[in-house]
């Protein structure tokens, strides 16, 4: 039973429609203080993810490499234009609850870093996948406090707009546990913690943008935490001996 992923996805459906509701009674000066405090959490949680990296030049290839890829399919357009979409279909079904900015660029930028953030995270996907392998739901659990009060400060500015992300982030990762026993045995410890440790980076990169310090291209940075298996099953089993 995924516990975990059913537990995540409610956390963020749940923040988006209590942040829709009381956008109006937050002040723009709480707004900003709260992005900073989760800014600073999301920084948090990606140092420790980088924490247990064993093959720093794996990591680091696999970032550029997946950045290249991810600028080059123009990924970060197709979440933006998902993103649209949502935003059109909750005008739609429920008339006057979208946010009123939802077309200016700000607001395009903060929904990607939103959808990027719930859905693919380092530590939601690696949680997903202890989840469906061992039955330890823990991970995600804890992911779901955070993402209950981040979903309620995104959705403030975005609306409800928000809760929908909950659907893309649900399907993602029960696909991730349900496929988590083929995965697994295919990956050695390495592997795995050079994979958290890559999506501590796009968590770092993610911290950065909520706190508007840099405009990181975050999506564009997705396909890294793909290329990052085979490189560092590569690194480890071939490249590192020669240099050894």
């Amino acid at each position: 039973m995924p516990i975990g992923v059913l537990c995540n996805t409610f956390a963020i459906a749940l923040g988006g429609v209590l942040g829709s509701l009381i956008k109006d009674k937050m002040s723009g000066e709480l707004k900003e203080k709260m992005n900073l405090v989760f800014g600073v959490c999301a920084l948090t949680i990606g140092i420790f993810s980088i924490i247990v990296m064993e093959n720093l030049s794996a990591v680091i290839i696999s970032v550029i490499f997946g950045t290249l890829l991810g600028s080059w399919i123009r990924l970060g357009k197709g979440i933006e234009k998902g993103g649209a979409a949502m935003q059109k279909l909750i005008a739609k079904l429920l008339p006057g609850t979208a946010a009123p900015d939802s077309q200016n660029p700000a607001a395009s930028s903060l929904l990607i870093t939103a959808i990027v953030l719930f859905c693919a995270s380092g530590t939601g996907i690696y949680g997903s996948i202890i989840s469906g392998m061992s039955g330890d739901h823990t991970i995600l659990i804890a992911k779901s406090v955070l993402d209950l009060f981040t979903a309620l400060i995104f959705a403030c500015s975005l609306g409800l707009v928000t809760s929908l992300i909950a659907v893309p982030q649900c399907l993602i990762f029960l696909l991730l546990f349900f496929l988590a026993r083929l995965l697994f045995p295919l990956t050695t410890p390495s592997m795995i913690n050079d994979f958290k440790a890559c999506g501590g980076v796009i968590l770092l990169a993610t911290g950065f943008r909520i706190m508007k310090v840099k405009d990181f291209p975050i999506a564009d940075m997705i396909p890294a935490m793909i290329l990052i298996w085979p490189i560092s099953w590569l690194w480890t089993g071939y490249l590192l001996p020669l240099i050894q």
